[in-house]
């Protein structure tokens, strides 16, 4: 990573040679040039899941930040949405109308009228059926589902609600995908498999990068030995979080349950004596109402604009007006106050705005963060082996710092873990083995986040789950071509040309992080039961990345060098790294 732009480019020209002398060239013919095969999605066509006669009717448990992103990877072909839950009511508006907080965010959060095509939110709470406030719980949509003529839910609930929600709606005959972690627990996450079998429903965890044409192409040229024997990979997630600007601790709502009218008033009361008093005043109100000077700010911005800027604001006044007066009860909704140790007291509406933060609620920087890039660098490493099996680490040594942010929190600003995997041929030497190590700081996002994978041929990079880049040995510079012989393929040096039109047309521009197609997939082994039609994050593989991101918690909160017990990865086995054992039904609250 922190390449030259030259070196990136011949990075990524690199590994689009090396993809176009596999069978993904295929996609060059009959899907990037030539439009989707057959009426296919792409996903469909690059993983061979098909498309769907009778689209999968489903609700949607969760609409905030994460559901957001779901819903904007629907495919209207596979998913019929008849009903939303949310107990905020500014998720619901998101729900419908998108993220116009920017150009990026409402990329990711288009929202289901756009989804959909609809006319507007008439038209669309006609087409699908609210829960909302006290209503907005799980178990509301779930104990409706059979007059609502719903099979299946999406989750994307904070962490510690996952169990809860998928065993009751599993034990209501209601297939499930959850957002990851799979669960705030492995015991939780056993449990959740067990019921998934018990009640013979689907169950998958949305850890997109198995579903990444990106990665998969990456896996294949690990698998055809472009790179050599993997023994390091180097993975980190950083950002440029700060106090005062951290994407965890979003504003709380100025006033809920007061009008816009009312929060104007008062807001403009106290601009008016910051005037006199200064600049300084001014911030410090700024800070104290960050919504209420937000909304002023972007008023302002309305009244000024001209031609398509004015329906721009007006969807973003808009937006902020509902984040504002957001009607939420998060008390009655099982969410809970807390002083911490030096005081800071968190309410209720707090643990669930910002429930990242919590140890109750969240599972911090590995769990959110962490437990993506483990997963893909399980997946590299398990490219190796020739019986599909994942491979699962050895050990973990994980350190935590909090030197960042005030304590006004429980989670690590900054983790740094190192795990040992095993290698081929660990099983007759164990002196045989693969080191990851990983890092997730926030004040400085200097590398971004991706992975680097250094093998004794060649380094594979990838960055933002959007470039790949392939590299002979520790060259940046040297351009290669990669040919096809008896003994597999092979990467050659040359001095130009060669291979650019097959770098062009390889993969994708715009490259799907996945979302989208582990949602069709999903539905797709739904419509098409059979023991062999399995999401390809299922609940073993997704209780693995559980254990992996759970246990480098405990390393990290312990102090010390642990251990991976086989045992903790086996569903049919009570053993958890926490000690505690899966119960009949202990996920319902």
């Amino acid at each position: 990573m922190n390449l030259t732009p030259e070196e990136k480019e011949i990075g990524k020209q690199n590994f689009h040679e090396a993809v176009g002398t596999t069978r993904r060239e295929f996609l060059r013919n009959s899907v990037l040039v030539g439009g989707t095969a057959f009426g296919a999605s792409l996903g469909a066509n690059y993983f061979n899941y098909g498309m769907v006669d009778d689209r999968l009717r489903v609700g949607i448990i969760g609409t905030g930040d994460e559901g957001g992103v779901l819903i904007g990877a629907l495919n209207p072909d596979y998913i019929d949405v008849k009903a939303i839950a949310d107990i905020r009511s500014y998720s619901t508006h998101r729900a419908f109308h998108g993220d116009w907080y920017s150009t990026g965010a409402h990329e990711a959060r288009p929202g289901l009228i756009e989804v959909y095509g609809w006319t507007g939110e008439g038209q669309a709470r006609n087409e699908i059926k609210v829960f909302e406030g006290d209503e907005g719980g799980y178990k509301s949509l779930i104990d409706s589902a059979a007059d609502l003529d719903i099979e299946a839910v999406i989750i994307a609930l904070p962490l510690h609600l996952h169990d809860a929600a998928a065993i009751y709606a599993m034990q209501n005959g209601l297939h499930v995908l959850t957002e990851k972690l799979m669960a705030h627990s492995v015991a939780q996450c056993k449990e959740m498999a067990r019921v998934a079998r018990e009640e013979d429903v689907i169950l998958a965890t949305g850890h997109q990068r198995h579903y990444s044409i990106l990665y998969d192409n990456a896996v294949d040229q690990i698998r055809r030995g472009l790179i050599g024997d993997i023994h390091h990979i180097r993975a980190q997630w950083h950002r440029a979080n700060l106090p005062g600007k951290d994407s965890w601790r979003p504003p709380l709502p100025d006033g809920t349950g007061s009008t816009i009218d009312e929060l104007s008033k008062g807001y403009l009361a106290k601009y008016r004596e910051a005037r006199k008093k200064g600049r300084s005043a001014l911030q410090e109100l700024a800070a104290e109402f960050p919504l209420l000077a937000k909304l002023r700010s972007w008023q302002g911005a309305l009244d000024r604009a001209k031609g398509k800027d004015i329906e721009l604001w007006e969807k973003r006044v808009k937006q902020l007006r509902a984040q504002l007066t957001d009607q939420v009860n998060a008390e009655a909704n099982g969410f809970q106050e807390k002083t911490l140790s030096d005081g800071y007291v968190c309410s209720p509406l707090e643990e669930l705005i910002r429930w990242r933060l919590w140890d109750r609620t969240g599972g911090g920087l590995m769990a959110e963060l962490g437990s993506h890039q483990l997963d893909a660098a399980s997946i590299f490493i398990s490219a190796q082996r020739d019986d599909g099996k994942k491979v699962l680490p050895l050990s973990v040594s994980g350190m935590g710092m909090r030197s960042l942010f005030p304590l006004n929190r429980e989670v690590n600003d900054h983790v740094h873990c190192m795990f040992d995997f095993p290698a081929p041929g660990y099983e007759e030497d164990p002196n045989k083995k693969i080191v990851v190590s990983y890092s997730s700081i926030n004040g400085n996002g200097y590398g971004g986040w991706g992975e680097v994978v250094l093998g004794t041929k060649g380094t594979l990079i990838l960055e933002r789950e959007q470039e790949a880049m392939l590299f002979k040995g520790a060259n940046t510079t040297t351009r290669i071509e990669v040919k096809e012989g008896k003994g597999g393929a092979a990467m050659d040096t040359y001095e130009t040309g060669g291979g650019a039109a097959v770098a062009q047309a390889a993969t994708p521009e715009n490259v799907s992080r996945g979302y989208r197609e582990e949602i069709e997939h999903w539905a797709w082994c739904i419509r098409n039961r059979d023991p062999e039609n399995q999401p390809r994050c299922k609940p073993e593989v997704a209780m693995a990345d559980a254990v992996i991101a759970l246990t480098s918690n405990k390393s990290i909160r312990e102090g010390r060098r642990i251990e991976f017990d086989p045992a903790w990865f086996d569903i049919d086995r009570d053993e958890t790294p926490e000690g505690n054992k899966p119960g009949k039904n202990s996920g319902i609250v």
